[in-house]
């Protein structure tokens, strides 16, 4: 076993020298091939792994989980409220070799040595700050989107995986999409003649939200672990479950951080681009104006890339119209042709705006449904086992992730102050002092992320 836990400390993580977007073995040095790999510890050694959040997107990782070729044993179900943690034992536990054990605190499983990896899929103030602690005590870490709360959380968090050598893989699953790895490197070999522009879009049927009122935590919540690293606050009705995401600030990442990530990542890996020059944005509350929502429900963002190249998103939280007849997805733009690029596949048109190809499996993965889940997240999922073995190279490597986040970040930033900004293209830090004001955030004293 102990062989087992230095080898697995050791893995390489594929995240330099790695092609964007495939699955193929990387040849970084610090990666063993999988002959190598067997002759260690055998091609089947078993991953202990442990779910922290288990709300309604843990499902999308049990398919490849209960895949008893994956070889791996859930050790643990957390979460900071009881009723979640019985569900999740009632419906999984009769499936899986062993019983998993029920825990509130992740610190307590972050401790445990005989843990190789934990996905972390809670609210989203406690991303980073869970990570962080997981990957010094030696975890791998499958991290949902939005990897961050704030841009300097996004810094730390590359620092942490280069200084711990450690697997993170971001939970932006369509890098996982064939498909999508398809279309891209044929964009990026010409396929579309020079690109120029990305429209990145979503549009949701989200309704009203209570107001919210002083209450007493529900029954079974912890309600001082959820609130984690952030600053500490009397409950308020309903806010635990999901409505987090539209009361202020100090969990949520808005609908930017909720949903953006996915569309965003496509459309910078698509331009082959890195920061932006310029962020603008026009964003607002627009439906249900007297209801709890405290954040912009409509936003319109601009980043302006070198070369000429830009990335727009059109958000839509609370109305419906679906004016691309999808209800998100990912349009690229190139000299000779265009492609939409969506979780279902690819649709590739002339300039005449003529389908002349099309790679679509209707289905693959679930675009609008809270939680989601289908083929993608499940493969998404085995890539990360493979990675930590040291076979693949991750898909998406929180180095990679993060500067994707930042675009939602950005944006936010953009709509708090009111204002647009440029930005430092090398090192994505922005040249605007109200804005800088928000590159990171306040914590509950005790819960800050030591820099490395």
């Amino acid at each position: 076993m102990s062989n087992r836990r230095d080898f697995l400390k050791k893995a390489a993580i594929g995240t330099v020298g790695v092609a964007l977007g495939t699955a193929s073995v990387s040849t970084n040095a610090n990666t063993m091939s999988a002959k190598s790999y067997s002759k260690i510890i055998g091609a089947n050694d078993r991953l202990h792994i442990a779910i922290q959040g288990l709300g309604r997107r843990y499902g999308a990782y049990m398919p490849a989980i209960l895949d008893k070729n994956n070889n791996v044993e859930l050790h643990y179900l957390c979460d900071v409220m009881k009723s979640q943690r019985d569900k999740a034992a009632a419906k999984y536990s009769d499936k899986l070799s062993s019983k998993p054990k029920l825990e509130n605190d992740i610190r307590k499983i972050i401790n445990d040595k005989n843990v190789d990896a934990i996905f972390m899929a809670t609210p989203d103030h406690w991303h980073a700050p869970g990570a962080c602690m997981a990957m010094q005590a030696g975890k791998h870490v499958f991290l949902e989107k939005p990897c961050s709360h704030n841009p300097q959380e996004g810094e730390l968090l590359v620092a942490y995986q280069k200084k711990y050598n450690k697997v993170v893989q971001m939970g932006n699953q369509q890098r996982s999409s064939l498909q999508s790895q398809e279309i891209i490197k044929a964009i990026h070999e010409g396929l579309i003649g020079d690109v120029y522009r990305a429209t990145a879009f979503y549009t949701s049927k989200r309704g009203e939200v209570p107001n919210q009122k002083n209450a007493a935590p529900p029954e079974g919540l912890d309600w001082d672990l959820f609130q984690g690293p952030a600053p500490r606050r009397a409950y308020t009705d309903n806010t635990w479950n999901y409505n987090w995401h539209w009361y202020g600030w100090d969990y949520g990442t808005a609908e930017m951080g909720n949903n953006a990530t996915h569309e965003l990542d496509i459309a910078r890996w698509a331009l082959d681009v890195k920061y932006p020059e310029h962020v603008s944005v026009n964003a607002g509350k627009f439906q249900f104006k007297e209801d709890g929502w405290e954040m912009y429900d409509t936003m319109e963002a601009t980043f302006r890339f070198a070369g000429n190249k830009i990335i727009q998103w059109d958000g839509q939280s609370r109305n419906g119209y679906d004016k691309y007849g999808m209800g998100r997805g990912t349009l690229i733009y190139g000299s000779k042709g265009s492609t939409m690029i969506g979780r279902d596949g690819y649709k590739l048109f002339n300039l005449k705006g003529e389908v002349i190809k099309e790679n679509m499996v209707p289905g693959i993965e679930d675009g609008n449904a809270l939680g989601g889940g289908g083929q993608l997240s499940a493969a998404h999922t085995v890539n990360f086992f493979e990675a930590i073995r040291g076979k693949a190279a991750l898909t998406s490597p929180i180095d990679e992730g993060a500067i994707s986040q930042m675009l939602t970040h950005y944006a936010n930033i953009a709509s708090r102050i009111e204002d647009s900004f440029e930005v430092d293209e090398t090192t994505g830090r922005i040249f605007n002092r109200e804005a800088m004001k928000l590159w990171s955030r306040t914590y509950e004293p005790g819960w800050e992320i030591k820099p490395v």
